[in-house]
């Protein structure tokens, strides 16, 4: 479903992301993880079609997403870290907004809605501004809108911001019976280790534009050499992490 070759993106003399090459299959949870600043949010608008990369290239469905970018998002569900909603728009107009972007017909639009609404528990603020949501009731609405059009892809960025358990659990299983049943891949950023280890089949970690190691949780242990069973320790080994970490517990003693 993903094909990065080689991706490049560089600001002047800095490359943000430095020759990235990853693949993500039809029916996988993939967890892209990094420290702030490693390269996640850049990648991530390269592969959502918000930034032109310096070089490489990004195939989704086998569409190159700078040479064919609306038949790429077609088929893409993006979902941000910091969602951009229109607070006078009540939460089906907002729906319907993002429908028309994807040139669904109403009969099937009234539908698709209709149940992602009760699904994400917005069926009474259906009608009112999306100014009186909560901040959860904000990211559930986003997330539900970016399955409307039944992607083939989804792309997100902190998932789980702003949800109360009830609703990460929700989430999480949502991506998860997608990809198991509807087969969609699911390209997801988070800082949250125990939601990506929970959740996804391989993870990549991203170090100053680098990919450092991409694999299964096993196959992340045998490479940084812990016995840990928890990601938290292989991501700190992997990224340098482990260094702050003894700094903390001399500032402790």
């Amino acid at each position: 479903m993903i094909h990065m070759r080689n991706l490049t993106k560089k600001y002047g003399e800095l490359a943000a992301v430095n020759n990235i090459s990853l693949h993500v299959r039809r029916g996988e949870v993939f967890g892209f993880l990094g420290p702030n600043g490693a390269g996640k949010t850049t990648t991530i608008k390269m592969l959502a079609g918000l930034l032109r990369p310096t070089g490489g290239q990004i195939l989704v469905g086998g569409y190159d997403v700078v040479q064919h970018p609306i038949q790429a998002k077609r088929i893409i569900g993006f979902i941000p870290d910091r969602p951009f909603l229109y607070d006078k728009l009540t939460g089906l107009e907002f729906m319907q907004f993002m429908a028309g972007l994807y040139g669904m017909n109403h009969d099937s639009f009234a539908d698709r809605a209709g149940r992602l609404l009760r699904l994400f528990d917005l069926e009474e603020w259906r009608g009112e501004l999306i100014e009186s949501y909560s901040h959860g009731m904000k990211q559930r609405l986003i997330i539900a809108s970016a399955l409307l059009h039944q992607p083939q892809l989804i792309v997100v960025d902190e998932p789980l911001v702003g949800l109360d358990p009830r609703g990460a659990r929700m989430v999480k299983d949502i991506f998860r019976n997608l990809a198991a049943r509807n087969d969609v891949a699911i390209f997801m950023s988070t800082h949250t280790l125990e939601v990506a280890q929970e959740t996804c089949h391989r993870i990549a970690i991203i170090q100053e534009g680098s990919v450092v190691a991409v694999g299964t949780f096993d196959e992340l242990q045998h490479k940084a050499g812990v016995s840990n069973p928890r990601l938290e320790s292989i991501f700190l080994r992997l990224t340098g992490g482990e260094e702050m970490k003894e700094i903390i517990e001399v500032l402790r003693e």
